[in-house]
């Protein structure tokens, strides 16, 4: 195991400070390449990952590669997704693997490990989990993420409409799975400042109050923002208080604008800036 960074909340803290609160998925899915005049091959592959990396590692707080438009090349596109960790969190990015791993026991540790052990050459600052093997089942990635000031951000009420059904049936006692989920997230957080290491994620296409975050203490990943239908503006209705700890999530609305560096450059800086105003209102 590698020392110990300063804590993954003050860390992101300190880059949203520094760079506003917007998070961008690095998607490299097969209509986005061909949109950008490339093929389906690790060379483009790697061409449109490092003109994401080139455009926006100096720019925004996070980039979100999602692991499996990688891992469908094989070894050659995992080759590409250490290069982009490693060449965006040089450039003061952090960086959150989208990868929603869930397990039990060892395994869990082995994708912990993989993806936030400093020893693992795909180590970054965070990463996405399932708690649908029961929070508990999360105890490695979380004790691993805290050893290694790094974080994890749990799936609770994600934005595609698939997750509806499960995520909103409640309890004997009426609370929703999607409530227990950032209840269990809560508890580890609990007195931590500026805030803890276990976020959740939770859709900016939601229908404001559906859930309750004030207890959080922790920082709420939103995606959804653009092509699924959640915008700036709304934010606010969806997120209420909680809204200073979210950090809002783009990818196609970002990534449409390639592959010329200066138009993705400033597609993500006239969302950094509708934020910021967001934020100061």
């Amino acid at each position: 195991m590698t020392a110990v960074q300063a804590g993954f909340g003050q860390r992101l803290a300190d880059a949203v400070a520094a760079r506003g609160p917007l998070c961008v998925g690095i998607d490299p899915h097969p209509a986005l390449l061909h949109a950008w005049g490339l093929d389906e091959t690790p060379a483009a592959l790697e061409r449109f990952a490092m003109t994401v990396v080139e455009a926006l590692a100096g720019e925004v707080a996070v980039l979100k590669p999602q692991s499996a438009f990688f891992e469908a090349y094989g070894s050659r596109g995992i080759a590409v997704l250490e290069r982009v960790v490693g060449e965006a969190r040089r450039d003061g990015a952090l960086v959150l693997h989208d990868v929603k791993r869930g397990d039990i026991g060892s395994t869990m540790t082995a994708y912990a490990n993989a993806y936030l052990d400093g020893n693992s050459p795909l180590a970054a600052d965070a990463m996405t989990v399932s708690p649908y093997l029961g929070f508990g089942s999360l105890a490695p990635a979380i004790g691993i993420a805290e050893q290694t000031g790094r974080g994890v951000f749990v799936l609770a009420r994600t934005s595609n409409p698939e997750g509806t059904g499960l995520q909103r049936s409640a309890s004997a006692e009426g609370r929703s799975v999607a409530q227990s989920v950032v209840d269990a997230a809560a508890g580890n957080n609990a007195g931590v400042e500026p805030m803890g290491h276990v976020g959740v994620v939770a859709g900016a296409t939601l229908r404001g109050g559906e859930l309750d975050l004030s207890a959080l203490n922790g920082p709420i990943l939103a995606p959804g923002l653009g092509a699924q239908g959640g915008t700036v503006q709304g934010l606010r209705a969806v997120f209420g208080s909680a809204l200073p700890n979210v950090l809002p999530a783009a990818a196609r609305e970002v990534l449409r604008h390639g592959p010329d560096v200066g138009e993705l450059r400033r597609a993500a800086r006239g969302i950094r800036d509708d934020l910021a105003a967001l934020l100061s209102r």
